[in-house]
């Protein structure tokens, strides 16, 4: 795990659920009008979503929901805050920009040139 202080790790754990409530808050705003819809009625819905509904907006807001849940692991585990790539520390800063980051700057440069199809850069 990279040197974080107490007080670092107080401020990332806060950051990382602070993302994760702004999410799930975006998706319910997202969805608002499904709420009337009852679970049975469900699957037919979800075969036809309406046009109002950004649905890559939600899929890019889930995948990021489950980077953040992993990345609140690996925090339990004290083994957050290192790059995927290199093994290197990310930086304080840039987790509290991006609290599910899984890359280094450099490393996440050199994967955003490697796959540049990939919709939103994440630096």
């Amino acid at each position: 795990m990279a040197n974080f202080t107490e007080e670092q790790l107080v401020q990332l754990k806060a950051a990382l659920h602070k993302r994760y409530l702004d999410l799930q808050k975006e998706i319910r705003n997202e969805l608002a009008h499904t709420q009337d819809i009852s679970d049975s009625e469900m699957a037919g819905y979800l075969n036809n979503i309406p046009d109002d509904i950004d649905t890559a907006l939600v899929d890019r807001q889930i995948i990021e929901m489950r980077e953040l849940e992993m990345s609140m692991k690996y925090l339990s585990e004290l083994e957050f805050g290192d790059c995927i790539d290199c093994g290197n520390g990310i930086g304080f800063e840039r987790l509290l920009v991006y609290p599910s980051a899984q890359r280094c700057i450099e490393c996440q440069t050199r994967y955003e040139k490697a796959f540049p199809q990939e919709p939103n850069p994440s630096l």
